[in-house]
Order: structure tokens, then sequence, then C-alpha cells
């Protein structure tokens, strides 16, 4: 397999493993749309981690398997290829990308399927597909743009050119900068502390933010208020709030 799925201390790590360059082939997207459906499903994963190995995250599609795909067969491809970055970013627990090396072209875009990008100082990232007569095909115009910006999103759409870790970072195509031997260790740290944390409220905290960017206001506003009405039927609420006021903020143990 491609990508490998390891669980530890509710953290599921989903691993791409495939030297040299963790290229995403036809295979490695279907491995990753199962991962997906599989950590969703699993309830001793609790949070995930994205994570390509110590030298890269990953380059990029297989552009020797993309040469030979005529018109007819990418119409059909488009939307498979589509899915299953959707099924990472629909993943309804925490998700981080731990970046290493290069993230581009379709790396880049999986790393955009992630709630926070952890990068290695060595990172670079881009989505360069212009630079093939082509654009970004797997999310990378849309998820980019709701991520830095319209202006941000086509400066490196329009031109294909790659950004170290420190101007991603000041664009805020990443949320932390460290050193490259400790990208996985920080990114499963983040994991493994929301792991330990209320997982309905946490799955109603990722809904409501990324339904409400793709509506109106008030129709957003009506995704928070059932969400939080909701969550008072939960057992994770009344441990919260019952560990709250007889021992304080910040000590409530989930379940």
């Amino acid at each position: 397999m491609t990508v490998h799925l390891e669980v530890a201390e509710g953290v599921g790590t989903v691993r791409l493993d495939r030297p040299p360059m963790n290229a995403l082939d036809i295979a490695t997207q279907d491995r990753l749309r199962e991962l997906a459906d599989e950590v969703t499903r699993r309830d001793d994963v609790r949070a995930v981690v994205l994570w390509g190995g110590e030298k890269v995250f990953a380059a990029g599609a297989d552009i020797k398997e993309m040469q030979h795909i005529d018109h007819a067969a990418m119409v059909a491809r488009s939307r498979g290829l589509q899915d299953s970055f959707t099924a990472v970013a629909r993943v309804p627990k925490p998700v981080v990308a731990a970046v290493t090396g290069y993230a581009l072209g379709g790396g880049c875009e999986l790393a955009l399927c992630a709630d926070f990008r952890i990068a290695a100082d060595n990172a670079k990232l881009g989505q360069p597909e212009i630079l093939l007569g082509l654009i970004p095909g797997a999310g990378g115009t849309q998820r980019l743009a709701r991520l830095v910006g319209p202006s941000k999103a086509k400066d490196l759409i329009f031109t294909g050119r790659q950004v170290k870790a420190d101007e991603a970072l000041a664009i805020g195509l990443v949320d932390r900068v460290v050193p490259a031997a400790e990208v996985y260790e920080q990114a499963h740290a983040w994991a493994a502390r929301l792991a330990a944390g209320p997982a309905m409220a946490l799955r109603a905290a990722k809904e409501a933010v990324d339904s409400g960017l793709e509506t109106d206001i008030d129709t957003g506003l009506a995704i928070e208020r059932n969400w939080f009405a909701g969550l008072f039927a939960t057992e994770d609420r009344e441990i919260g709030m019952r560990s709250f006021v007889e021992d304080g903020p910040g000590k409530a143990k989930f379940v």
C-alpha cells in the first residue's frame, strides 16, 4: 500500500509511503479516500495526522501517469480525484498536516484539507500546475483562496512559484514552522491534545466553521445554533460543566 494508517493514543497517522517523492497516483488517491472513511468510522481515532515522512510530504500528482490520460478519461476521473481529497477535508475530527520538504500541486492541496498545518523550516509549498498548462484540480483553486485570500491564491496559482516556509507562514498557508526533526512530534502532540477533548463538541465546532464558510452569515448562525443546542444532549457537556463547577476550568476528563 502507498498509504498506511497507524493508531496510537487516539491519534491516527495517515502516512504517505510512495518513494521517492510520494507522487499521488490514482491508486494513492483512492487509498486516501479509503483511509479517510476508516478514520471517520473508527472510535479509537479521535484526531488525525497527515504525514509524508521525514524528507517530503508529497511532490504532487504522478505526471508520468497523467501524461497518458486523455480528455474523456480525465472527465471521468476528475470527480474521483476531488472526492478523494474532499473525503480527507470532511473527516469530522481534528486533522493536522505535518509538512516536510515539498508539498506541491496535489501535495499542497492535500495539506489544505487539514484543519492545521505544521511545516518544517525546509518546507516548500506551491501550486505549479500552470507550468504544465493546467490548473489545480484537487481543490486548490477553492481551498487555497478560502485560506489565504483570492489575491495571494492567484499569485501562487498564476505563477506556479514555490514559497518557502517563512513566506507560507506569513501569508497563512501554514500555521506553525518548526525544525524539520520536530514536525511529526509537534503534529502528533497537537492531535493528541485534541484527541483527549470532547469528541462531539470538536466535531460540532469543525462542522460549524467549515459549513458556515460555505454560506451566508444567517445560515451559518443557524448551523452554529443547532449544534450548540444539540450538544446539551451529550455526556461530554455534562462532564465538562460538572467538572467546571466542582473543580474549576480546564480539568474535565472526557470519555
